[in-house]
């Protein structure tokens, strides 16, 4: 009787240890819940739960239901939620590094090498210390590459910017673009669909090729950029440091390997989607523009000029900067 009283209560301390383990995350997304992005936000949240055993339950908010999404980042440093799935392009305000893990505009080709800089290019570690810096610990990327430019003229290199009027966000884009000859007007995304129909502009920043289908662009315009090679953003998932680091390594490694396969996911399916898009507008008599090695480096010339002018607004930009900058000469993409 006795050895069966010590046995039970062994096994009622560890499931009270085990319990003790469980956590809930909450965590906020600007996507909406039926949006391709929101359906792997999902997957990610089920694959962490499944492979802890169910010891980690995520709470996911879709759609910025619980703060505005510019909000989410300062929502998780003050304990409303835990994490933050929007992007570091929304945190500028706080210090214009943001801007180099957010969207480094004209820098790589593909959303493997970007990828690449943040786990083989130091940049995990760079990223860090301006993150770490606001209380928050960055765990991962997911980003769906190279957006496209829709245009209802010509977009065939360079010289076709010049006088080009397009509907462009707020930032550094508009420096570059301003720096090649284009006339970049910003408006809301809700206004770009009236402002080319009417010919306000002539353009639109607005997505990658598979949205853009996806927003009845094509149905007014007839050219765009495919590859695109000016913009990539990339969303992060971001958590309140003191939640982080009071997580068990199982757990941390738990979630980083569900990050890593979201990130796989959200490049690979955008892949497959706008390069089906791309197909379909060629056979519907949509010019594509895939720009040249050579028309692609003055781009990237022009974004380095921007780039000089934010890093020069705070030691961690110009941090970010140059750890970009030596990545990108090591993969040949700019030369030394």
């Amino acid at each position: 009787m006795k050895k069966f009283l010590t046995t039970a209560a062994a096994v009622a301390i560890a499931a009270s240890a085990a319990s003790a383990q469980d956590v809930t995350l909450r965590i906020q997304t600007h996507y909406a819940s039926e949006h391709p992005s929101g359906v792997l936000a999902a997957q990610f949240a089920d694959d962490v739960q499944v492979m802890s055993g169910g010891e980690i339950s995520i709470e996911m908010f879709y759609s910025s239901s619980v703060v505005a999404t510019t909000e989410t980042f300062d929502a998780a440093i003050n304990g409303i939620l835990d994490c933050d799935m929007t992007g570091g392009a929304y945190q500028t305000g706080k210090n214009p590094a943001f801007q180099f893990v957010g969207d480094i505009m004209g820098g790589y080709d593909t959303p493997w090498q970007q990828i690449s800089w943040l786990y083989y290019g130091g940049g995990y570690d760079a990223a860090q210390e301006l993150y770490n810096a606001q209380g928050m610990q960055l765990i991962g990327w997911w980003l769906y590459g190279q957006e496209s430019l829709s245009s209802s003229k010509p977009i065939a290199g360079p010289d076709d910017l010049k006088g080009w009027k397009f509907r462009s966000p707020p930032g550094l884009e508009t420096e570059i673009f301003t720096e090649m000859g284009a006339t970049p007007i910003v408006m809301d995304f809700t206004e770009i669909f009236t402002a080319l129909e009417t010919g306000i502009i002539d353009g639109a920043d607005a997505s990658g090729l598979y949205n853009n289908v996806g927003l009845g662009l094509y149905d007014i315009v007839k050219h765009a950029t495919y590859p695109g090679f000016h913009s990539m953003p990339s969303d992060h998932l971001a958590c309140n440091q003191a939640v982080w680091e009071g997580l068990s390594e199982q757990h941390r490694r738990i979630i980083d390997t569900a990050m890593q396969k979201l990130t796989l996911h959200t490049a690979l399916s955008n892949e497959k989607k706008n390069a089906e898009a791309a197909a379909e507008l060629t056979a519907a008599g949509v010019t594509l523009y895939d720009w040249s090695p050579k028309d692609r480096a003055d781009f990237r010339k022009a974004a380095q000029t921007a780039w000089d002018g934010w890093a020069a607004k705070t030691p961690e930009a110009a941090a970010l900067v140059a750890s970009h900058r030596e990545y990108l000469t090591a993969l040949g993409l700019i030369a030394e």
